[in-house]
């Protein structure tokens, strides 16, 4: 099988070994401090503590930034799974019908009117992000007209005219409120330097419900991926798929953006090696995505605190000057098309 070829697990080893050094540079090294590996092993068997200055500095800043690096790129990339497999075009992210966008704009709306609420232990920012990414989707839903027909291309034109609209009113709201704008601004390109417990834990609430949600519907998605008329002879009901489909991956995008801002390119590029490692059955295909997806993001984060050193990219920057070049060899690839293909 395809899964378990050797070129597979040996890819496989690599993305592990990957992953082990990105959390060992994100913790020790990268940083204007260093604390090396063997000085952090010391203090875990109590050879030797850790002073004051570099347990704030493990406990409070590195730490949660990694732990939030990782949550936020599973986070995206279990929702590029579902979009892509929702649209059966490899080519679908959060960005694409408005899941993004709509956090975005929620996020916006608390930073320019300061709204205090809480729910479920979540914050305004969190909240709003959730609300503006879900009721951004459900308009795209409307305007699909999901209820009408079965079309996935009318659902991602409608994405795309959408996202356009909320990035617009984003915009205006800056123009608007420039005192407001640097904040935004910010929040747009995408950046883990402000992560706390309390922003991993947010992650970590609203990307651990969708990823989980999205992973309980792997069975539907291998269905779906079949073709309209295959899914309903096997008992898939569409139209509740959809929904469902579309919440856990809103709610998946909510997190990562209510906690880093918008970061790109993660929900595109993670699926794409992971379907080259395991194939395409999404009980396999979502585990390793959500794990390739922490991998990139550890990755960019830590380019993007050293390439400028001591300033710090923006993490959404790296992201995108990675995830530009992909996108046009998947265009380049594909063109004959299987870009308008189904995943499968």
């Amino acid at each position: 099988m395809r899964g378990f070829s050797t070129t597979s697990l040996l890819m496989r080893i690599v993305l592990a070994a990957v992953a082990t050094l990105a959390i060992a540079a994100s913790v020790c090294f990268v940083g204007a401090t260093s604390i090396s590996a063997s000085r952090l092993v010391d203090a875990l068997v109590g050879r030797s503590p850790l002073d004051e200055t570099e347990w704030i500095i493990l406990t409070q800043l590195r730490l949660p930034r990694t732990i939030a690096a990782m949550l936020v790129g599973g986070s995206l990339a279990a929702a590029g799974v579902g979009f892509q497999g929702l649209f059966r075009n490899p080519l679908a992210e959060p960005y694409v019908i408005g899941a993004s966008s709509g956090a975005s704009l929620g996020v916006a709306v608390v930073v320019i009117w300061g709204l205090q609420a809480s729910l479920w232990s979540l914050g305004a920012t969190a909240l709003m992000a959730m609300i503006g990414s879900i009721g951004v989707v459900m308009l795209v839903l409307a305007i699909g007209g999901l209820g009408r027909t079965d079309s996935t291309t009318s659902l991602l034109l409608a994405g795309v005219v959408i996202s356009s609209m909320a990035g617009a009113i984003v915009s205006a709201l800056m123009f608007l409120f420039d005192q407001k704008a640097v904040v935004i601004l910010s929040w747009l390109m995408g950046s883990l330097a402000s992560s706390h417990w309390g922003s991993a834990a947010m992650v970590g609430v609203l990307g651990g419900i969708g990823t989980l949600s999205i992973f309980a519907l792997a069975r539907p998605l291998d269905a779906f991926a079949l073709g309209d008329t295959a899914s309903r002879s096997l008992g898939l009901d569409l139209r509740r798929f959809r929904w469902l489909i579309i919440a856990a991956s809103s709610i998946a995008t909510a997190g990562a953006v209510a906690s880093s801002g918008v970061i790109g390119f993660v929900g595109l590029i993670s699926p794409h090696i992971a379907r080259s490692l395991v194939g395409t059955r999404h009980v396999h295909l979502i585990p390793m995505s959500v794990c390739i997806g922490a991998s990139l993001m550890l990755l960019a984060d830590a380019v993007a605190r050293t390439i400028m050193a001591p300033a710090e990219l923006p993490v959404g920057i790296v992201t995108a000057i990675l995830g530009c070049p992909f996108f046009l060899w998947l265009l380049l690839r594909d063109r004959h098309g299987a870009l308008t293909g189904a995943t499968a």
